[in-house]
């Protein structure tokens, strides 16, 4: 069981038997009243948000998930392929099974599959990763104070915007939850 208090982004929970996990939460203390905790819920089955409101302190059942590191080998189609680094066992994933983090998967990367009673339910990325530009317009040089950006394509086919002197062929660094440019590599 886990308190409402404790709820943090990434959390996992089961209630009526349905896995979610919290992707908002907010601590609320009105003026009158007792304190809740207001969260918007992902259903990890089903992909969908459910917004639900909490009494501070009430307990719920934490889920018991389990993460291996494994490694992204391939891709053919819909199906993307994982290795357990430990053991060498394959398993596929469907995309919808990843979710946005398809647009940051490169091949040999190390990440997080995660297991529920033996299933997976999601792929944890590293927080950032590093991609070369592979097309972008041309750079303007002298032009780095006004904070203006372009369209860049990634080698593994996302679309981030990017500072004006970021060229092809350079490599860029992308925080994997937000999709957005945080830096040259």
């Amino acid at each position: 069981m886990i308190s409402s208090n404790d709820f943090r982004n990434g959390v996992t929970i089961e209630l009526d038997g349905v896995l979610y996990q919290v992707v908002e939460f907010q601590h609320v203390k009105p003026g009158k009243g007792s304190a809740f905790v207001r969260t918007k819920l992902k259903n990890l089955q089903t992909g969908g948000a459910v917004e639900r409101t909490f009494n501070a302190g009430e307990r719920v059942p934490a889920a018991k998930v389990e993460k291996h590191e494994m490694q992204y080998l391939y891709n053919s189609g819909d199906e993307y392929t994982f290795m357990d680094t430990e053991s060498f066992e394959q398993i596929a994933l469907k995309a919808e099974d990843i979710g946005d983090g398809v647009k940051f998967l490169k091949e040999n990367m190390l990440c997080y599959v995660v297991l529920f009673k033996g299933a997976s339910i999601g792929v944890d990325l590293p927080n950032s990763v590093v991609l070369e530009v592979t097309e972008t317009e041309p750079g303007f040089k002298g032009d780095t104070t006004s904070g203006a950006t372009k369209l860049a394509t990634l080698e593994t086919g996302a679309t981030v915007k990017v500072p004006l002197f970021v060229n092809q062929g350079d490599k860029v660094t992308v925080d994997t939850r937000t999709g957005q440019y945080t830096g040259r590599a």
